[in-house]
């Protein structure tokens, strides 16, 4: 069970940060509210689905449900996240439908900060830092990975079919990617 009292209130690094009113290339980058997340760790060939949490999924893919979401990152870790005030409830949910399974389940809520990134040219200002192919073939809606965002390592999602990307950094790194991220943004115009 998680206890409240032993962890201290959650404060961005990115609290105060100034935001552009607007970027070129009608790119938005954002910093998303907190959420609980977890990484889960837990052999594959079990159970498809645990506390709303699809885990029969493909490799490098996100599957989001009701506000939930799990990432997919190998072939026996998840990143899974969900409502803040949900925390204890999804870690309740997931150890009860594992409570007979050999598993690991480690909240990373305070760990993490999520970016969003989006836009019509997101993708183009993403691959300022980042090698991936981000086109619709080949990182497609659905997609989910770790990769690298300039010198940090994330986990890139791409949960819908318009051009929006969620970058989960963790939260040291936080400052350094966003201020990336805007700054690969004001390049669009530069290039154009």
């Amino acid at each position: 069970m998680l206890d409240d009292s032993l962890y201290a209130r959650r404060v961005s690094p990115l609290d105060g940060a100034t935001k552009p009113a607007s970027l070129p290339g009608g790119v938005s980058v954002r910093q998303l509210k907190p959420e609980a997340r977890f990484s889960l760790r837990i052999k594959a060939g079990g159970p498809s689905e645990v506390a709303g949490f699809a885990l029969d999924q493909r490799i490098n893919s996100v599957v989001v449900r009701g506000g939930r979401w799990s990432a997919r990152l190998g072939p026996d870790e998840w990143l899974v996240g969900g409502p803040e005030a949900d925390a204890q409830l999804i870690a309740d949910e997931v150890e009860a439908a594992l409570k007979d399974r050999p598993h690991s389940l480690v909240s990373v809520s305070h760990r993490n900060v999520s970016l969003e990134i989006s836009g019509a040219q997101a993708a183009i200002a993403l691959n300022a830092g980042c090698p991936l192919d981000l086109s619709d073939a080949a990182f497609p809606a659905g997609s989910a990975t770790r990769t690298l965002l300039g010198k940090c390592e994330i986990v890139l999602i791409r949960a819908g079919a318009e051009p929006s990307y969620r970058v989960e950094v963790w939260r040291s790194f936080a400052t350094y990617a966003h201020g990336f991220l805007i700054e690969a943004a004001h390049g669009l115009q530069n290039a154009a």
